[in-house]
């Protein structure tokens, strides 16, 4: 009754402060002729309108990188500050030269940035990146700069983040054309009389060709393109022209035209077609276990104690053998708590997702928030760790609390540390720098590792998990089993597999076009409902093949368990490859190494995830299915 109090009065709070977002960022109230600042990001790799387009590089440039030659502003590029989670995603913010945007001022008129001179080196550079289709990336007010651009399937006009660098379609394939000018459209809304709030960043980049020190001209001519000479040094102006548009779209719904959906239909078509067909499949499975199961109970428990010859069958014949230590119990509970801690991870950060408070106006929200998570949720790894070591037999407790709180950390880091070697070597702005994979050092050691002790001291307090049988002296010889149930074969794995990755695959694309393709991913209620239905189908599935082993007399289940239920990560793997072939085209050894090396990395945490939800799952049913007959 307090804690529904207390409640109510956080909302009604919420109610009177008129938030738009959960947390979301307050809305800047801006005056007539108040300086509007621009800053400027990363220059990113971006995918083309066509339905064909591919992806050619996965490298981050600075803004500022002495190739391109931008106007600098007077005094140098100053570095603004950012979050952990925008420094990981590859965000390298800065001020710009065009300091001079004053609300409502300058309308139309024809300004010039700078002029710069390109020696053919840099030319060559320059040309090499428009051919990749590098994009530029302003922000303005928290919004991004874009270009207006219309859905060829549904006609509906979009802001597509990011605008080119240059121009390379066409007649411009073999000479690319460098984009030197900027039409620049800001869309205001009026909240209120002598209120201007920013609510959209639009920007048409043009190349103007010609003399480059006569008069300032903003009028773009198609026959005459800039078009960089590789094999001597020329003059470039940049130039750039604001335009104020009043827009009847209000704060708090400004970033709808920037969250645009792709074929929207197909998108919903597939995701109803996994429900339906996954919950059909969990009702079936489960009939099929509750009545196949039941009465195998009700036979084992009418036989006549009292016969002098009493014969088992099926999976009650392993009942002194199913809860026997299996093979490395250190290296299966260790995997098993970090999995557990990557599952609260996931499911608070889906939390957070689904009540606002990872907005894209909070760059890299989601990222910090992940490694928030993960650090302090070391305690939840050290738990579980624990308890089913200890359940497995296990007896050195502080090892495995140890190789609990340092295995996987140490893996990830290493694998990001050689992937940040590659990035240095390309000159990538994207590589994390020193002092943030100290932070993360910090983070992970200095926090997770003693939470994940402090939850393996609990975890030893409580002990091991009560077994409702008890395990024979000597092992139990074990038949021959039928080939898809032998030990590490290929089949049970990927056969489990496919269930939920066809859960998941739709947003899967989604998914690896928000982490390769720099483009911004906020379907989070279909992303929380799909990993509902994937956590179901994993446990359904890893349940139903262990009661195939049990009843194989096959009684090293832990494994297999693990095994299957994480045999999704196998097709995500796959899916991947599949991805690479059909969206990217990647000319550079740099980009190839970085995005098979993130791409392991998501297997990687796939993996464990999904099978410690099978382990566990199969844990619990063993323990119910063991607990409901009688034995002597």
């Amino acid at each position: 009754m307090y804690s529904t109090i207390i409640l109510g009065l956080l909302l009604s709070y919420l109610r009177i402060a008129d938030a738009f977002y959960l947390p979301g960022a307050a809305p800047h109230n801006y005056l007539e002729g108040e300086k509007v600042d621009l800053f400027v990001n990363a220059l990113t790799p971006m995918l083309s309108g066509s339905d064909d387009a591919k992806l050619k590089s996965l490298i981050n440039y600075d803004y500022y990188n002495p190739m391109f030659q931008f106007c600098e502003p007077e005094g140098g590029p100053i570095k603004q500050p950012e979050s952990l989670g925008s420094i990981l995603f590859g965000d390298r913010i800065f001020n710009s030269p065009t300091t001079l945007v004053n609300m409502l001022r300058e309308n139309g008129t024809c300004q010039t940035l700078c002029t710069k001179t390109v020696t053919g080196k840099e030319a060559v550079f320059i040309n090499d990146r428009i051919r990749e289709d590098y994009a530029l990336n302003w922000l303005i007010d928290g919004l991004p700069a874009a270009e207006m651009k219309k859905d060829l399937r549904t006609e509906e006009l979009f802001f597509d983040m990011g605008f080119n660098l240059g121009n390379d379609d066409g007649s411009f394939q073999n000479t690319p054309a460098l984009n030197n000018h900027y039409e620049i459209v800001l869309r205001y809304h009026i909240p209120s009389p002598g209120t201007y709030r920013v609510v959209g960043v639009l920007v048409w980049p043009f190349s103007i060709g010609g003399p480059q020190d006569g008069p300032v001209t903003c009028e773009g001519d198609e026959t005459r393109p800039l078009i960089l000479k590789e094999d001597q040094s020329q003059n470039i102006r940049y130039t750039y022209r604001i335009t104020w548009n009043e827009s009847a779209t209000p704060w708090a719904t400004r970033w709808d035209n920037y969250l645009h959906i792709f074929d929207p239909r197909i998108h919903w078509f597939s995701l109803v077609n996994s429900l339906i067909i996954v919950v059909f499949l969990c009702v079936m499975v489960s009939m099929i276990l509750l009545k196949t199961v039941s009465r195998d109970i009700s036979r084992y428990n009418a036989i006549d104690l009292s016969e002098d010859v009493q014969e088992d069958w099926g999976w009650k014949l392993v009942h002194g053998e199913v809860f026997r230590t299996p093979t490395n119990p250190m290296i299966l509970s260790v995997m098993v708590g970090n999995g557990a801690q990557l599952c609260a991870m996931v499911g608070v950060t889906l939390v957070f997702a689904l009540l606002g408070f990872l907005s894209p106006s909070n760059r890299g929200s989601l990222a910090t928030v992940m490694m928030v998570c993960w650090t302090f949720f070391g305690g939840i790894g050290g738990y579980f760790s624990s308890r089913v070591y200890a359940s497995l037999g296990g007896t050195n407790r502080r090892k495995n609390a140890f190789l609990t709180a340092t295995v996987l950390p140490t893996l990830i880091f290493l694998i990001v540390f050689l992937l940040n070697l590659f990035l240095l070597t390309a000159g990538s702005s994207g590589a994390v720098p020193f002092g943030t994979m100290l932070l993360i050092i910090v983070l992970w050691f200095g926090i997770s590792a003693p939470l994940s002790a402090i939850g393996g001291y609990f975890g030893s307090k409580h002990g091991a998990v009560h077994h409702p049988v008890r395990v024979n002296q000597i092992p139990r010889q074990i038949p021959p089993s039928p080939k898809y149930l032998r030990p590490w074969a290929s089949a049970a794995t990927l056969l489990s597999g496919i269930l939920p990755f066809g859960a998941a695959f739709v947003e899967l694309y989604f998914v690896l076009s928000s982490l390769f393709a720099s483009r911004a991913y906020y379907a989070f209620g279909f992303l929380a409902l799909t990993a509902g239905v994937v956590a179901l189908t994993t446990a359904t599935v890893t349940i139903l093949f262990t009661y195939f082993i049990l009843c194989a007399e096959e009684y090293r289940w832990h494994w297999r368990a693990f095994l299957t239920g994480g045999g999704s990560a196998f097709w995500l793997l796959a899916y991947g490859l599949f991805y690479w072939a059909s969206r990217l085209s990647l000319d550079s050894f740099s980009s190839v190494v970085l995005y098979l090396g993130y791409l392991f990395l998501l297997a990687i945490l796939d993996f464990l995830i999904t099978g410690t939800i099978g382990f566990l799952a199969s844990y619990w049913a063993v323990r119910r299915l063991y607990s409901a007959i009688r034995v002597d």
